[in-house]
């Protein structure tokens, strides 16, 4: 009996130490299980999905917004300053911690309201969920088809008079599905993420298929077609 006490007495020793050892560990899991957020203030809005707070830059979890030169690119950047610049915001993190950047990746809180939702619900962006779907993933396509049935930015529906026309086939092919051709030059077809394809001096006969290629996440993606004025042709996920 006096060895077993003694046996669990070592065994509580050895469990406390390992807590101690890996302390660090265990508190951000523990913080991500009980969805602790971590109170920071917003020294600067580097584009529309990333800020720095105390030299520190954080990416927006869930979201892609337009680059450099892209259409938007400069409202998107605007609306996030509009709505947290110089403010205290929270952050929820997510599956992973750090991109391979080593960015902080976050959800952004403000008076409780998730201020990546509002990028996308608003058409500054797509949303975007490389490591996988989490419990917000429902959130963003909820707020991505509000936007598209409010036609505005990103989510503009396009008028060509192929927008009708060309369909995604499957995840690597366009079709044209209609009695007459269509020029497609300066359509862009992108993933959630950054890789897109724009089609040059490309025209479409009727019934005509174009392959395209591009890298989508093991985990879902989403792909979105543009027609030359940056309007919405398709979007579709897989």
């Amino acid at each position: 009996m006096n060895q077993r006490k003694k046996d669990i007495k070592i065994l509580i020793v050895l469990l406390i130490a390992l807590l101690i050892l890996n302390y660090p560990f265990l508190d951000d899991k523990l913080k991500s299980f009980l969805n602790v957020k971590e109170q920071i203030h917003v020294d600067r809005i580097i584009d529309g999905d990333t800020i720095e707070s105390n030299e520190t830059s954080i990416r927006l979890l869930g979201i892609n917004t337009p680059e450099r030169g892209e259409l938007y690119y400069n409202e998107a950047k605007t609306f996030l300053e509009s709505k947290i610049f110089n403010k205290t915001v929270s952050l929820e993190f997510g599956k992973e911690r750090y991109d391979k950047y080593n960015r902080t990746l976050a959800y952004v809180f403000l008076d409780n309201k998730n201020i990546n939702i509002k990028l996308v619900e608003n058409g500054f962006a797509n949303y975007y969920f490389p490591a996988g779907k989490d419990r917000h993933y429902p959130e963003f396509v909820q707020a991505w088809e509000m936007c598209i049935n409010n036609n505005i930015n990103l989510c503009e529906k396009s008028t060509n008079s192929c927008a009708s026309c060309i369909n995604l086939k499957d995840s690597k092919t366009l079709k044209n599905i209609c009695s007459f051709e269509c020029d497609i030059s300066g359509w862009k077809i992108k993933a959630e993420g950054r890789n897109n394809t724009i089609f040059q001096g490309k025209i479409l006969g009727s019934g005509e298929e174009i392959p395209f290629k591009l890298e989508l996440t093991e985990t879902g993606d989403t792909i979105f077609l543009w027609d030359d004025k940056g309007k919405l042709v398709v979007w579709k996920s897989y």
